[in-house]
């Protein structure tokens, strides 16, 4: 059966023998660096709610979380600082998410805020894996290996590489076996904060009056970013992800 539309409007169903075979939907395949970390888990949840399928890399391997939907992300065990131990888990990967950061002292922090993610830059870009992602989780801290990340990414991906860049993220998040609902003071700080940009640009102060912004909107951003060919490449601060949530 074929249907014809009409200008009118109208539609116009037409019987024929001829089979019209329509292709697949391309397929997305993800690739969440850090994906059973407080942000990464939601990444992961969140590409599996929209259908796609999902995998993560980290040094631990498979995540903690005893929810139904941990069990259909495809879980890597893998040190992006060592060579060889994790290259295989990039195979058919479409997009790469990254959610690697931490603290520590300045050679530390180069490590992994700037090599870890330097080197899956380059597997991702080798690999032929169409967008990349830094998602910054480690708010107001700008350290020389983030910038080199940062570089190496949109060098890399100048039409594909996207940085987020959401300031502090609120949610539940579990600390061994404690939940603490970081909710309960990021939420109304949004509600209050989302309409200050002007004095969130003022030097000095201005990151005092950075929205928080939710972990789940996170995820959106970074699930749409990953898979949205028209999603704009570059940087994407709080706001810019809080507008995109709201075209949901």
């Amino acid at each position: 059966m074929i249907r014809l539309v009409c200008h009118s409007g109208l539609s116009v169903t037409k019987f024929s023998s001829r089979t019209v075979e329509v292709p697949p939907p391309p397929s997305e395949k993800l690739l969440v660096l850090g994906g059973n970390g407080f942000v990464g888990s939601h990444i992961c949840k969140e590409a599996l709610n929209r259908g796609l399928t999902i995998g993560s890399l980290s040094r631990s391997g498979r995540s903690s979380i005893k929810e139904p939907w941990a069990n259909n992300v495809i879980w890597h065990q893998g040190n992006l600082l060592s060579d060889g131990s994790w290259k295989d888990s990039t195979k058919g990967v479409t997009s790469v998410i990254s959610c690697v950061g931490g603290f520590g002292s300045n050679a530390q922090m180069y490590k992994i805020n700037g090599t870890a993610n330097i080197n899956a830059i380059r597997v991702a870009s080798e690999e032929g894996n169409s967008r990349s992602m830094l998602l910054d989780v480690i708010a107001n801290v700008t350290s020389e290996g983030k910038r080199a990340a940062e570089t190496e990414l949109l060098t890399r991906y100048p039409y594909g590489g996207v940085i987020l860049r959401p300031g502090f993220i609120y949610g539940t998040r579990r600390v061994g076996t404690i939940n603490l609902p970081l909710g309960v003071i990021g939420s109304p700080l949004e509600m209050v904060l989302q309409h200050a940009k002007p004095l969130s640009q003022v030097p000095l102060v201005g990151p005092l009056f950075t929205p928080p912004v939710d972990v789940n909107a996170v995820a959106r951003a970074a699930v749409r970013a990953a898979t949205d060919p028209v999603f704009a490449p570059g940087v994407v601060d709080v706001f810019g992800i809080l507008r995109h949530n709201q075209r949901r």
